[in-house]
């Protein structure tokens, strides 16, 4: 069972925000082009985020220890009839018809400050990055473009300020293009300003001096533009701008009097959980189930791949899983399924037993043989997201090596090969059941990507599974 406490955080990271016009900078910013897709699409997609940063002596957009000044966001998109989830961020439709909208929300607040970025912030604490949740009401469909009000406060206790938010857009659509020019009025609690931006008595310098920021009022403006390079290809560039507000801008933390940003990405639109539209007559409507457990491996994704299977020489752990798949879009080579797993994992009484949480596409192709045509194996590719209730042991451990951050919410990969069960046990089996490897891979892209917590490494699990498709 979920608790109330685990509940909440993960609720909180699914929901990373926006509803049509959010407030969040970031969500405005790395605005996807999936408004226009019918509910049920699923995709897939990334961006590079670039940009100042308003601190002293840092240049890196994510105010981090981090020479980078660019920001990976892998893009998990989804739009449902009462969900959606576009990357960075997502939500719950609460009304919706066709010109008013009102929508929960969990923006996830990138501002952050890493005091090992700089020797100047020496003997201060972090700023940690943190989870709103609030209210948004959209109008749209107008012919004079589209108005949200959205007033979220924090869920982590970090910041415990809250914020309001006023965006008007309007969308220009010559031929493939869509360009969406934005300017939000913004309102931040005194709490929220002074949380990253003020200076307590404990941590002032002389040159430093303890100052108080009050709350503040401020200008955001943009423009998002959107390419349909095919009919599911997009291509975009977003660009942002903001005026530092006097009170931000006067604290002994901060060296700039505005912020630019930029966002260049693409995503790719699978197909719809709902409709079948991309899915020939015959397969409409076809999900399949699998079980599947194993241990922790020793060796990376890439190596387990080809054949690498020992056992992690620092921990015995194990990992038990069920997964749902359905259909999204089938072809003459590849078929794309969307995938939900809940995984256990079992920590052998390293720390408590928990679950983890994996949204994913995966796409499948089939070997057949050349004399009959009969399928021989499948190969499956995946990629989405896990969220885990605790980090696992074992990156725990790989991660105090190298002296390093860890994450509940990463990356995820997975590999599947497997062969028809009648192929294997005759008329004991059956041609739409499969048993095979799964190779279960949770990461953070290299530590580029602020959103996974800028994490280094993972874990890898080898398990074995039974599949059928109905």
């Amino acid at each position: 069972m979920i608790d109330a406490q685990t509940f909440q955080r993960l609720f909180a990271i699914v929901l990373f925000s926006y509803s049509l016009g959010s407030a969040d900078a970031a969500s405005l910013l790395t605005q996807t082009p999936i408004f226009d897709a019918p509910p049920g699409t699923v995709g897939l997609g990334f961006g590079m985020r670039g940009g100042d940063s308003p601190y002293f002596d840092i240049k890196d957009i994510s105010s981090t220890n981090n020479d980078s000044q660019r920001d990976l966001v892998p893009l998990y998109l989804y739009e449902g009839k009462y969900l959606f989830f576009h990357g960075t961020s997502a939500g719950a439709h609460l009304f919706r018809n066709q010109y008013f909208a009102v929508d929960l929300i969990a923006q996830y607040r990138f501002d952050r400050l890493q005091t090992e970025a700089s020797d100047f912030y020496a003997g201060m604490q972090d700023r940690l990055q943190s989870l709103d949740a609030g209210l948004s009401f959209s109008l749209f469909n107008q012919p004079w473009g589209k108005l949200s009000a959205t007033a979220v406060t924090d869920t982590l206790d970090r910041h415990r300020g809250e914020e309001i938010d006023l965006t008007y857009s309007y969308d220009f659509r010559p031929g493939r293009w869509t360009l969406s020019p934005y300017a939000s009025y913004v309102y931040q609690s005194q709490d929220l300003t002074n949380y990253y931006f003020g200076v307590s008595p404990d941590e002032a310098t002389p040159s430093r001096p303890h100052y108080i920021a009050d709350s503040a009022n401020f200008w955001r403006m943009g423009l998002n533009t959107s390419y349909r390079l095919t009919p599911r290809w997009y291509l975009y560039l977003n660009l942002g701008y903001e005026e530092i507000p006097d009170t931000i801008h006067e604290s002994p933390l901060v060296d700039k009097t505005h912020l630019s940003s930029a966002f260049i990405g693409a995503s790719y639109f699978f197909g719809n959980v709902h409709s079948g539209s991309d899915v020939t007559p015959f397969r409409k409507g076809e999900w399949s189930w699998r079980i599947n457990a194993g241990y922790t491996a020793e060796e990376t994704f890439n190596k387990v791949h080809r054949g690498y299977f020992q056992r992690s020489r620092d921990v015995h752990t194990y990992l038990a899983g069920f997964t749902i798949g359905k259909l999204l879009q089938d072809g003459p080579k590849v078929d794309y399924w969307g995938r939900f797993s809940i995984n256990r994992r079992l920590e052998n009484d390293y720390q408590d037993n928990f679950n983890e949480y994996v949204a994913y596409v995966m796409a499948m192709g089939s070997g057949y043989s050349p004399w009959s045509q009969r399928e021989l194996f499948r190969y499956g590719f995946g990629f989405g997201f896990s969220y885990a209730e605790s980090v696992p042991i074992i990156e725990q451990i790989k991660q105090e090596r190298r002296g390093a951050n860890t994450a509940h919410f990463l990356n995820y990969l997975e590999a599947q090969i497997d062969f028809p069960t009648s192929l294997l046990f005759g008329k004991l089996g059956s041609d739409n059941c499969y048993a095979g490897l799964t190779i279960v891979h949770r990461s953070g892209i290299f530590a580029i990507s602020d959103i996974l917590g800028n994490v280094a490494g993972g874990s890898d699990v080898l398990t074995v599974h039974l599949e059928c498709k109905q």
